[in-house]
């Protein structure tokens, strides 16, 4: 990757439920700059498409991987469900002249602003309160109750290390934080 300096990164980081990835599908759709990277081992959820909204990989599959030194980054969030950056995925969204944008845990967005350091923009997305996140979580109907307390107790350490963000956004009303959210994102892109 050393050949492709030039290419530059967002990384949306937020607690699970605080909003990231609709802040991230809405930038994807009206900024046609930005491309999307990341894998995952999990299983899709709802409308979910493999290669659009992750690269879908099977806990094996992500496993081989990680052995054939494929990811930049990855983490195994909780057992058995990794997500990583493809170096293949970054390097040929950087070929065709876009911005990757990274939809990434705390940690993993910490990773990668180590990684990319002045060509990353870090972005944490911060709930409104941490009971609106419990309601958000709730609403998706996706997960179980164990994993919903799961997701809460790491959401607890996640907003500790907002400060370690470029950027903190305030996810308070969706459109607002979205128009703040592009206006941020072309500033770093034309700087």
């Amino acid at each position: 990757m050393s050949e492709l300096k030039n290419g530059k990164c967002i990384i949306f980081s937020a607690p699970s439920g605080a909003g990231k990835t609709t802040i991230v599908h809405a930038l994807l759709q009206t900024m046609n700059n930005l491309a999307f990277c990341s894998a995952c081992s999990r299983e899709p959820r709802g409308n979910e498409e493999d290669g659009k909204d992750y690269h879908f990989l099977s806990v094996e599959d992500f496993k081989e991987k990680i052995k054939q030194n494929a990811f930049i980054e990855w983490e195994e969030v909780y057992q058995d469900m990794f997500y990583g950056t493809l170096k293949s995925e970054v390097e040929r969204i950087w070929l065709e002249g876009k911005t990757v944008v990274f939809d990434v845990d705390v940690v993993g967005g910490l990773n990668l602003k180590n990684i990319f350091q002045k060509q990353a923009l870090s972005v944490f997305i911060n709930p409104p309160s941490v009971e609106i996140l419990e309601e958000r979580l709730r609403a998706r109907k996706t997960d179980s109750e164990e994993k919903i307390q799961l997701r809460l107790a790491k959401s607890l350490q996640e907003l500790e290390s907002a400060e370690k963000f470029d950027v903190i956004i305030n996810n308070e009303v969706l459109f607002e934080t979205i128009d703040e959210a592009k206006k941020i994102v072309n500033q770093f892109i034309k700087a």
